[in-house]
């Protein structure tokens, strides 16, 4: 690892710092006016992406978007634990798993048959099945990098952060329409919507319980982020990375083994309720101002190019997650 000293800060400063602006910009316009975040950091980041070909930022902005991102993900470990999934039973959990894992499989198979590679097929259906942007960024971390990387993750971004604000509005309605309980509404509310903001608001829009069980249940969804990486690493590390006859990367990145450290203590009460609050917001703020840095890294022009049938991929993966889980509650 690089030695860090004041040499190193100074050249890492500018960029840190215009991305840690802009995810206080978007954190405003976000308290004030309703708007996604993630979102707003990300199309603040993409309108000033000149500052990306500028030397005294470009350092900073790589670290932004890498090491700062992946502080954020691990970080959210801490908000996880074993205890959780107890409270709700082993077959709610079991269908919130094998959602996940059966969305990520079927989203790889249809991004595919539409002519996406493989590194699109995983980066859509892991963002769809675990946390939306947050699972984008730490999928995007983990893939190797080519000439798209920035392209294909700027798109799932906005993808899965528009239509989990379309699903904040519109699930809780069709929850109703189904005729789902509190409870139901909740699981099901939890299990499909994206990103975690849009479930708390979806669920807290029905009741109080509603928005507790959605809680829970999204971050059950989190946890999955884990084990889903350290798959793909195994697969990335055996295939990609030595038909090329590069370095191995490590079976676990190292972000993923912090979250799941972090799980464990979590799940023994080691950590103290303001610890964990103040955890929270470090891996909120670190993510904000990743994407931020992301999007300042993104020339809109090449966004634009990935096409439409990449929202084909994104809306389908959605309503397959959304058709699973309301199969499979009427089922429990």
């Amino acid at each position: 690892m690089k030695h860090i000293n004041i040499e190193t800060l100074r050249v890492l400063f500018p960029g840190v710092l215009i991305s840690g602006l802009i995810a206080l910009a978007a954190q405003f316009i976000s308290d004030h006016y309703g708007a996604p975040a993630m979102l707003m950091a990300l199309l603040f980041g993409i309108a000033l992406n000149f500052l990306s070909e500028d030397t005294p930022c470009k350092e900073g902005i790589a670290f932004s978007a890498k090491i700062i991102l992946r502080v954020g993900v691990a970080l959210l470990g801490m908000r996880i634990s074993f205890e959780m999934a107890m409270e709700l039973g082993w077959p709610v959990v079991a269908l919130v798993i094998g959602g996940v894992i059966a969305t990520i499989l079927f989203g790889m198979l249809i991004a595919r048959l539409l002519g996406h590679d493989t590194h699109f097929a995983f980066l859509s259906a892991g963002s769809v099945a675990i946390c939306g942007a947050s699972a984008a960024m730490a999928i995007s971390a983990l893939l190797p990098r080519d000439d798209k990387s920035e392209e294909r993750l700027v798109f799932t971004v906005v993808g899965v952060t528009l239509m989990s604000t379309i699903a904040m509005i519109a699930y809780p309605i069709l929850a109703d329409a189904i005729g789902f309980d509190d409870t139901l509404a909740g699981i099901f509310i939890g299990a499909t919507i994206h990103d975690v903001a849009q479930v708390v608001g979806a669920g807290f829009s029905v009741s109080q319980e509603t928005g507790d069980i959605a809680t829970v249940v999204k971050l059950i969804r989190v946890a999955m982020l884990a084990p889903v990486i350290l798959v793909a690493s195994l697969i990335i590390r055996n295939s990609t990375m030595a038909a090329k006859g590069g370095e191995r990367p490590p079976i676990i990145p190292g972000f993923v083994l912090g979250f799941v450290v972090l799980v464990i203590l979590n799940s023994f009460h080691l950590f103290p309720p303001a610890v964990t609050e103040v955890s929270a917001e470090i891996s909120r703020w670190a993510l904000l101002t990743a994407i931020g840095a992301v999007g300042l890294k993104t020339s809109l022009r090449e966004v634009m190019n990935v096409g439409g049938s990449a929202i084909a991929v994104l809306v389908t993966e959605t309503a397959f997650i959304a058709c699973l889980i309301i199969v499979g509650l009427m089922w429990i």
